[in-house]
């Protein structure tokens, strides 16, 4: 899961890009990239969080009218800062691309782009194919007038080749910015528009929490299939989409988006609310008489909120959270998750010492977090701790995104209810159930179709097996050079210093 946007308009895109990122942070950590165009593509990238890579002195050197920008999240390989995004490639016009989701059938694409386009990919980062298959597919139009509709074409083909869950953003140097998203519309796309003295400004972004911040207003969401292409004369043309049904990544709504922003017309904030208060039923099911309600901060908050007022109990703000630490789940191993969560949350003693205390979260992915939250409580003094997850038991890995792409590492895939509870240490364990959270996000409620994969196993892309053996494979191949690379720095330095003769 990473955050992209895009910017073109009459004047230099650039400090838009990075208040735009900015508002996108949670959704990446690991690094950062801006593409700018002025006749040249200017380009800066490095890992980090926005404000250490963006220094003032780069943002002087990103001129230009039109530019891209992505925050990172490693889903699959490393975290090398050759990696990050935007990539760019010359030929046709020069190209610069972002986008955010994943790529599932990565080995068949990387073939055909070698066999018939002669064209091998630099990196394992999965935008390469994306980016080559669409230039490949332009180069076949006639470069010297090309059209709109070329363009369309282009990204038709390309959605028709690649297969999984990708949201994109390119800068076609002397055209225009092009959005396109994958048939499904598994990951977010916004689009939106502000007006200035000197013309409009377009926009396209993961999240409308950063047209909030910027003052744009929004126009509509990118839908499944659908492309938009912005041309030089800041007209705006838009492509039927090649389309399947819509499964929109419920996820986004439980954890990832922010809760101030509003996908597919429904507040994030409203909906953790609503999954709180479904977990009401659940809760008296169980015979729990909670004393109070806590969250894990913050994307528990909502949820927790719901399910106090629904079951008559106050809510505290039992967990303080140190804001200067990142998300614990999107970091890229698990030793620096614990890390994460041991820094960041400190526990209000006065208030849960001596108490029976539900504690809602918004997953148990792996349930090594869940257990330091657990400890964390108890030693804090609470008299019982009840452990609430809004989602259900993760069951299957995500291969769209979202870094829980091996089952062995998913708890509730390989372990009881009672048995994740003993783990965690808690005195129970209260899970959503996916018939509810299915009728949440179903048609009949507006939604209009949701990805519920990593809940059940039913893909949307359908049988996946294969993939799902590649990733794995993928997945394996980079821990191991890990490990190899952390044994060899390790022997280096214990090393004895050579003699001098």
């Amino acid at each position: 899961m990473c955050g992209i946007v895009g910017f073109y308009g009459p004047d230099d895109v650039a400090h838009d890009i990075v208040f735009g990122l900015t508002a996108l942070q949670h959704r990446g950590q690991d690094a950062a990239g801006i593409a700018t165009f002025d006749g040249n593509f200017h380009l800066h990238k490095g890992n980090g969080l926005i404000a250490d890579v963006f220094r003032p002195k780069f943002l002087k050197k990103l001129k230009g009218n039109i530019g891209i920008g992505h925050a990172r999240y490693t889903t699959q390989g490393s975290n090398d800062s050759e990696l990050a995004q935007p990539f760019t490639t010359s030929y046709p016009f020069g190209l610069s691309m972002v986008h955010n989701g994943n790529v599932i059938n990565f080995r068949d694409v990387a073939k055909r782009l070698h066999e018939k386009y002669h064209v091998l990919p630099k990196t394992s980062n999965d935008l390469e194919l994306i980016m080559y298959t669409f230039a490949s597919e332009l180069r076949t139009k006639d470069l010297d007038h090309l059209s709109v509709v070329d363009i369309f074409d282009a990204v038709e083909t390309t959605q028709e080749l690649v297969e999984g869950a990708y949201a994109t953003i390119t800068v076609i140097a002397g055209y225009g910015l092009l959005a396109f998203n994958d048939p499904r519309g598994i990951r977010p796309l916004v689009f939106g528009r502000r007006e200035t003295p000197n013309g409009p400004v377009y926009a396209f972004s993961s999240e409308s929490t950063c047209f909030d911040y910027l003052g744009f207003e929004f126009i509509k969401n990118v839908g499944p299939g659908q492309a938009v292409f912005i041309d030089q004369n800041f007209k705006v043309h838009y492509k039927n989409p090649y389309q399947q049904p819509k499964n929109f990544c419920v996820f986004e709504h439980i954890y990832f988006a922010r809760e101030d922003s509003v996908i597919h017309g429904r507040l994030v904030a409203r909906e953790r609310v609503r999954l709180g208060k479904l977990l009401a039923r659940r809760v008296k099911e169980a015979g729990l008489q909670p004393d109070m309600v806590i969250d894990v901060p913050s994307s528990g908050y909502f949820a927790a909120s719901g399910l106090a007022e629904a079951i008559g109990v106050p809510y505290r703000r039992g967990l303080v959270k140190n804001n200067h630490m990142g998300r614990s789940f999107i970091v890229s191993s698990q030793a620096g998750r614990e890390d994460v969560v041991k820094k960041k949350l400190n526990p209000i003693r006065a208030f849960v010492e001596g108490k029976k205390v539900a504690v809602v979260d918004d997953s148990i992915v792996r349930g090594t977090t869940s257990r330091r939250i657990v400890r964390i409580l108890r030693e804090a003094g609470a008299k019982e701790v009840y452990f609430i997850s809004s989602a259900p038991p993760i069951i299957s890995p995500c291969i769209y995104g979202i870094d829980m792409a091996m089952s062995t590492e998913l708890i509730a895939a390989n372990h009881t209810e009672q048995e994740i509870c003993d783990y965690i240490e808690a005195d129970r364990v209260i899970y959503q159930s996916v018939e509810d959270l299915k009728e949440l996000f179903s048609v009949e409620k507006g939604h209009g179709g949701s990805c519920f994969a990593c809940f059940t196993g039913n893909y949307p892309t359908g049988d996946v097996t294969r993939y799902l053996r590649h990733i794995q494979e993928e997945r394996q191949s980079h821990r191991s050079k890990k490990d190899k690379a952390l044994a060899a720095t390790s022997v280096s330095a214990k090393a004895p210093e050579p003699t001098e003769h």
